[in-house]
């Protein structure tokens, strides 16, 4: 693909964004969207398929974007999708706060807001580098290799997000189904493993078991963060059903896969950038920063969608209501106004928290705080422990353009 990537069209680019494969080969991708900041930042994209849409692809764009919510609403879908699934993506039954705008995002998001305030994250700091500690403890019974992304990767931010809400280690590999379906189901092995079972049917399953959960913790509330959504009211009325499962969904889920992503891209990015990887284990210190770096670096949600609702201009282009816009975070994080050198790692960037990969203004995500904890809490652990690591096979990416990362790193280690 970099081959030719010189000879096609800028306006021949924006098939990037929607293609799930596009985003599995992350160096030719970044190249292409290289192209279009230089030479069309807000660039009209056609795509068979898929309704037209703006894409958004600069730092000071995306920030415009998101700072005007009122203008630029998540509704009528927040995510990339095809003409033929438009309608079922309007009229989901289970809605998650990115599905939603205006006193209804801000009357559910306080929910759980103050649960993910950095106040409230301190007392997890020590279950969480427990956490890190054990990951890296199964590591080293690994014998010296193992599969980066699938062994420890997936499992550590797991592991805390179902702790917050109070989940029994039996359920965490249902969490792990429910994950791979929603955001993976685009990557032709990740849909594999429930070639069996609809996605309706895997979705019921949860619905049932965040409805008993829900039950359980409103007769028996705890400490947990499930207990907090199951006896919320909003206006004084208890919750639907369809609205606790959606607090679930989005905590369970979107809590936990871009995270792994983070922790199996940051680990790549370091291992290619071994000069970066040296300082981080020279100076453990430096992990506070760097995480933010990594974060950039990854960017594990390529994007969200918005729609116009009232006439706007961004980036001298006039926005019109209906007009959809795609926000590219992973685009917006290698701009080089902002970041120089964006293409490489540098765990020492001073500006490095200026990354939008949680957004920016109303939509910010609420897991920043606790992500961030992850991150510095594993690579602490690991490169404080690690006497040598290094790739031991070719490296893989999912497919998928919504949360997307690697899908195999096989590395071989020796720890302390």
């Amino acid at each position: 693909m970099l081959d030719t990537m010189s000879t096609i069209a800028v306006e021949d680019l924006g098939a990037i964004f929607v293609d799930p494969a596009a985003y599995a080969d992350p160096v030719a991708w970044h190249a292409a969207a290289q192209r279009i900041r230089e030479e069309s930042p807000i660039l009209k994209v056609h795509v068979e398929g898929y309704p037209d849409f703006w894409a958004i692809t600069t730092h000071a764009d995306v920030m415009e974007v998101e700072r005007n919510h009122e203008v630029f609403t998540n509704a009528p879908y927040p995510t990339v999708t095809p003409s033929s699934h438009v309608d079922a993506a309007t009229n989901v039954p289970v809605k998650t706060l990115i599905q939603m705008d205006g006193d209804q995002h801000k009357a559910h998001r306080n929910i759980v807001n103050d649960w993910f305030k950095p106040a409230s994250l301190k007392t997890l700091q020590e279950r969480i580098d427990t956490l890190a500690t054990g990951s890296v403890d199964r590591m080293a019974d690994m014998g010296g290799r193992c599969d980066f992304a699938n062994d420890v990767a997936v499992y550590f931010p797991l592991h805390v997000i179902l702790t917050i809400l109070g989940l029994p280690e039996d359920d965490y590999p249902r969490m792990l189904r429910l994950t791979q379906e929603l955001f993976g189901a685009e990557d032709p092995d990740i849909a594999r493993l429930v070639e069996d079972e609809s996605q309706f049917g895997v979705l019921v399953d949860f619905m049932n078991y965040f409805t008993a959960l829900t039950g359980d913790r409103r007769a028996h509330p705890t400490g947990d963060l499930a207990s907090v959504i199951a006896n919320a009211e909003i206006d004084g009325r208890s919750l639907p059903d369809m609205d606790t499962l959606g607090h679930y969904v989005i905590i369970a889920t979107a809590g936990h896969d871009t995270t792994s992503s983070v922790i199996g891209g940051g680990l790549l990015a370091l291992l290619d950038h071994p000069e970066q990887l040296a300082l981080l284990q020279a100076d453990p210190t430096l992990i506070h920063s760097a995480a933010d770096e990594l974060i950039r670096y990854v960017s594990p949600v390529k994007h969200f969608m918005r729609t116009c609702r009232e006439p706007f201009t961004v980036g001298g282009v006039a926005f019109q209501p209906g007009d959809h816009l795609l926000l590219s975070f992973a685009s917006a994080n290698r701009d080089e106004s902002v970041f120089s050198d964006a293409s490489h790692l540098d765990v020492r960037r001073e500006n490095a928290a200026s990354q939008l990969a949680f957004g920016f203004g109303r939509h910010f995500c609420l897991g920043a705080h606790l992500a961030r904890m992850e991150i510095r809490a594993i690579f602490r652990e690991l490169l404080g422990r690690a006497e040598r690591v290094e790739l031991d096979g070719e490296p893989t990416w999912i497919r998928a353009n919504f949360v997307q990362g690697p899908k195999s790193i096989p590395i071989s280690y020796q720890l302390r």
